[in-house]
């Protein structure tokens, strides 16, 4: 077996309709929507030789350095996907691996990480065995992957916007994988921005594994899933129609959704700052006064995604800096948009 290299870059996403709550093996209590961006991403090149232990070995770098951390989860990740990479264990694997935006910027580091391993993974299973030459099979096994290593990493294989979960409406989707939602968009909602504000840096107070399992005895929780899948029909309609007041109305209530489950779990949680608060107050009095169409979302933690049409731009970072920054209620924000999706680099 020849050594070889493979290299990707994978992107993150926010969630439009969120995923909270699993069960099984990182399977979705709900089906959800997201948008794939296109600056926030990782970058992840995987060197491979034949070491003939019958043993995995492994090496790993984060931006440089070893991460013993993150060594740790890759390693227990891969050891655990034995099953659908059985060569595995005859190889010697160095991952170098990198991001453009910083760890806790409040935008999922795991979706764009865990999605650029699993796109590496099949790539080294192609070029040994060339089992995955057909592109469709090729993200699906992707994405299933991604999936294992974190639920969210599953829509970051695909651009633009993206289900995960079974819904009635589409015979292809499932709880197994994601798969890219390309039909009917409207041009209202063909390109848009994804302006990320910070309002605080500090790693999350829960992480998203412990949020879910909040979910498993939640009083709300099946009053929750079911929103969650009439959410989803709605919005599906609204991107189809072009109604921005529908699309912007499920956006924002999606987000409050989440942050009202952890408010209401038997170990609760406020995840929100009062900067969150005020910036929401913010952007509603905003989109009054200037007939824009933006809306809010957040993901677990304080930061917002302020999601709005590529065309308003010069308006809304206007806003962000002579409203939000001017005033430190932000730190900074980071300009993103809607992305294409994975891109195999040469090595």
């Amino acid at each position: 077996m020849k050594p070889g290299v493979v290299c990707w870059q994978s992107p993150s996403n926010i969630a439009l309709i969120k995923y909270w709550g699993k069960y099984g093996n990182q399977l979705p209590q709900n089906p959800s929507l997201s948008l794939t961006l296109k600056n926030a991403l990782t970058k992840m090149k995987v060197s491979y030789s034949f070491s003939g232990s019958g043993k995995l070995q492994t090496e790993l770098l984060f931006e440089g350095k070893e991460s013993p951390l993150f060594h740790k989860k890759v390693n227990s990740f891969l050891t655990s996907i034995f099953t659908y990479f059985p060569f595995l264990n005859q190889l010697k694997i160095r991952i170098e691996t990198e991001n453009t935006f910083p760890h806790s910027a409040g935008i999922a580091s795991s979706a764009s990480s865990m999605s650029a391993l699993a796109l590496c993974l099949c790539s080294i299973e192609n070029d040994l065995f060339e089992s995955l030459k057909i592109k469709e099979d090729f993200y699906k096994k992707a994405s299933f992957i991604a999936r294992l290593g974190s639920g969210s990493a599953s829509r970051s294989v695909y651009g633009g916007m993206v289900l995960w979960g079974r819904h009635e409406g589409f015979s292809a989707s499932s709880n197994e994988f994601a798969i890219p939602f390309r039909e009917k968009i409207h041009p209202n909602f063909e390109f848009l921005n994804d302006a990320i504000l910070i309002v605080n840096e500090s790693v999350k107070k829960v992480s998203s594994s412990q949020g879910h399992a909040l979910m498993q005895d939640h009083p709300y929780a099946k009053s929750r899933f079911k929103q969650a899948k009439a959410s989803l029909t709605r919005i599906l309609g609204a991107i189809r129609s072009g109604n921005t007041m529908d699309f912007m109305e499920i956006v924002e209530n999606e987000a409050l959704s989440l942050h009202a489950m952890m408010m209401t779990s038997k170990m609760s949680f406020i995840l929100m700052d009062p900067d969150t608060i005020h910036i929401i107050d913010k952007i509603r009095f905003f989109r009054k006064e200037n007939k824009v169409d933006i809306c809010f979302t957040l993901d677990a933690g304080p930061n917002v995604h302020l999601i709005y049409p590529k065309k308003d731009r010069h308006q809304v970072k206007e806003f962000i800096e002579n409203d939000l920054i001017a005033s430190h209620q932000i730190k900074k924000w980071i300009d993103d948009c809607s992305g294409n999706g994975p891109i195999k680099l040469m090595v």
